[in-house]
């Protein structure tokens, strides 16, 4: 097998003009193309395009729907959540003021006895939570 021997300058200049000459050579040789068909691939190409680009836009409007619809339902159920909050609140209000106004009714109608024997059993509750001292 023959040593590999490194080309000259002027061998390399020929090499690259020969390159040169060989890709003219290609580009001379292809035919013309007609201006019909290339109107006709533009044409093509804008069509895909303009599809394309409506398809996008319908995945962003579908995406931005999606997204609001979601903010809406997530809207309605804190809505729902705070009127069930707040019917909670006025429930246990009402259950209040009720217990209350019976609690006054009823001491309305205690005799002084009735009257002396609930201090006395105040009495007797807060010094059992005392510990009998």
């Amino acid at each position: 097998m023959a040593a590999f021997q490194n080309p000259g300058f002027q061998e390399r200049q020929e090499a690259a003009a020969r390159a040169r000459m060989n890709a003219l050579a290609k580009y001379r040789d292809r035919p013309v193309v007609d201006p019909a068909v290339m109107a006709d691939r533009a044409k093509r190409r804008a069509e895909r395009e303009a599809a394309a680009a409506e398809k996008r836009a319908a995945s962003i409007r579908a995406k931005k729907e999606a997204e609001e619809q979601k903010r809406e339902q997530e809207r309605q159920a804190l809505a729902a959540e705070q009127a069930a909050a707040e019917a909670k609140i006025q429930m246990i209000a009402q259950a209040k003021a009720d217990a209350t106004a019976q609690k006054v009714a009823e001491r309305k109608s205690w005799t002084e006895e009735d009257r002396k024997a609930a201090r006395d059993a105040r009495y007797a509750a807060r010094k059992m939570r005392q510990g009998r001292r």
